[in-house]
């Protein structure tokens, strides 16, 4: 993997190759753009939506008032978190003509196809436009990633600002040790916005920490301790505006953080113990307590819900970095660059794994270590271009062929589950079909839009209407909130089944199954997301099948 460019495709035009690889990528950007301008209408709301445009709403005021309204720095927990893409959705409702809730998708598009094109030219400057292009294809086509970066607002920006500052440290360990402008602003923009994003982004600072030992090694035995320390300490005063620009991203998206200097660790402290009563989560067919959940719990739902062959790539570039730190004739460079990825890609799970802190929401607080797993699986395809061209030159459209394949499996799943792409499960673990019953698939609880339209469509087909003198009521068990903003004004929702006219529930085994007739059914791939029932005149003590928390 130490030297892969787009010479590995068998053909003398090498600078078309190039421009065909580049071409393509920029494509796919495009067809990405369109098809989510299309269609970002189509995801509703989380549990989480309402409370994080109220948290914007905070600290627009906070800003709106010198700092004299500064309920924003106590609001829930959501002052521990940065706030950057709430408050950017806020003032871009301001300014275009969508209700609040379609903005934030909106934005959320954006800064997904955002982090999609940085990935790209992560993996160009890794790998070359070959690789760069596999990056593209490999994340693009991860329904995780495609499916969080429209409703997410913390874990998807976060991922995205994590890949801009990984951008920045590879062009530095490229530069080292007399980085461009260009480069130093790109690191502290990253930092700023990742530690401002979620004080997790910190781990940065292990990448490189670790990341930069071979090249230091280097540096050390080819111009003597001396020299090198005096190059270090050169880069690092070049480094200085930048990251002072990076700690004032920081204070802007999370004023918080700089209201003391040791607010950052106590928001690390806060985070590294569960903060919240606990609750039960289904993770291989059985319940189990958030802060009790088994080391398992994030390699095996990695194994289940991302692309085969994305995994596989996965796999092949990590293989090659330690590979390449074994070998001598490999540049100090690219033994940094790819230990950087590697520990990108890798580290966060271990540390779960090993401190085992309380998971739950799939793998929603780790799609960071998606884009650097893709960069990883995109350089490891064109590696293997790049030996089949030296040894096995006929096995090259076979190569791509497996490509394309592994592709395509979820580019179908993706499809046949929108805009539910953030449930995929691979064919590895059978599906959302097999996987239904083992694990949990609509925990954000998108389904009750698409529940709502029904509702409210079938009402207007059936010309009914509410009982004089009041509204529709529903009982939801679900997120309250999103159902409210899904079902519009002429609903009332609440817990309470005794006297209301419809239940929606989640297809989620927290949900009792009614007895009672099925208005509207949200089905994928034959797996119920979310049903509605006509509960008029019929007596339900309750709508959950388990105690509440």
């Amino acid at each position: 993997m130490s030297a892969i460019t787009t010479s590995a495709i068998d053909t003398p035009l090498r600078r078309s190759v190039e421009r065909t690889c580049d071409d393509l990528a920029i494509l796919v950007l495009a067809v990405i753009g369109l098809i989510a301008g299309l269609t970002f209408r189509d995801y509703g709301l989380g549990w989480d939506d309402y409370t994080h445009a109220e948290y914007a709403d905070l600290l627009l005021r906070m800003y709106g008032s010198g700092f004299k309204d500064t309920a924003a720095l106590s609001f829930a927990n959501l002052y521990m978190y940065g706030g950057g893409f709430d408050m950017a959705a806020a003032l871009l409702h301001k300014i275009v003509p969508l209700e609040l809730f379609e903005t934030r998708r909106l934005l959320g598009a954006v800064v997904g196809l955002i982090g999609l094109a940085v990935t790209w030219r992560l993996g160009r400057r890794v790998g070359g436009p070959l690789a760069g292009l596999a990056t593209l294809l490999l994340l693009a086509l991860c329904p995780t990633f495609y499916g969080h970066m429209f409703m997410n607002p913390k874990d998807a920006p976060f991922a995205v600002s994590m890949v801009i500052l990984m951008l920045g440290l590879v062009r530095l360990a490229q530069e080292y040790p007399s980085p461009s402008p260009r480069t130093v602003l790109i690191v502290g923009i990253g930092a700023g916005l990742s530690i401002g994003s979620r004080i997790l982004g910190g781990l940065a600072l292990v990448y490189a920490a670790v990341g930069f030992v071979p090249l230091l090694l280097e540096e050390f035995h080819a111009q003597g301790a001396r020299e090198a320390a005096h190059r270090f300490a050169h880069v690092v005063y070049l480094l200085l505006p930048g990251l002072v620009f990076g700690y004032l991203v920081m204070g802007l998206v999370w004023p918080w953080s700089i209201m003391e200097p040791g607010n950052p660790f106590h928001a690390l402290t806060y985070f590294s113990h569960f903060f919240e009563k606990p609750w039960k989560e289904m993770f291989g067919g059985a319940l189990v307590s958030v802060p009790d959940m088994p080391w398992s719990y994030l390699p095996t739902l990695f194994a289940l819900q991302l692309p085969e062959i994305l995994l596989g790539l996965a796999a092949v570039g990590v293989a090659g970095t330690f590979m390449s730190l074994s070998r001598s004739g490999v540049p100090a460079r690219r033994k940094t660059i790819l230990l950087m990825l590697t520990l990108a890609a890798t580290l966060p799970l271990a540390v779960a794994m090993v401190k085992r802190p309380a998971l739950y929401n799939g793998i929603r607080h780790f799609i960071f270590v998606i884009p650097p797993m893709a960069v990883l699986a995109g350089t490891a395809f064109a590696w293997t271009m790049n030996w089949l061209r030296g040894t096995r030159r006929s096995w090259q459209p076979a190569a791509v062929a497996v490509l394309t394949f592994g592709l395509l499996l979820p580019l179908g799943e993706m499809i046949r589950l929108h805009p539910y792409q953030y449930t995929h499960f691979n064919h590895v673990a059978g599906t959302v079909r097999s996987a239904d019953n083992l694990f949990m698939l609509d925990y954000w609880g998108l389904a009750l839009k698409q529940a709502s339209d029904g509702l409210r469509e079938e009402i207007v087909e059936r010309q009914e209407a509410p009982p004089r003198g009041r509204k529709w009521k529903v009982a939801v068990c679900g997120p309250q909130r999103p159902a409210q903003v899904a079902l519009g004004p002429d609903f009332t929702i609440g817990w309470d089944a005794n006297a209301a006219d419809f239940a929606m529930t989640l297809g989620e085994f927290y949900c009792k199954g009614l007895t009672a007739p099925v208005m509207v059914e949200i089905k994928r791939d034959d797996v119920v997301f979310a049903r509605v029932y006509d509960i008029r005149g019929r007596s339900i003590s309750s709508l959950l099948a388990i105690p509440a928390p």
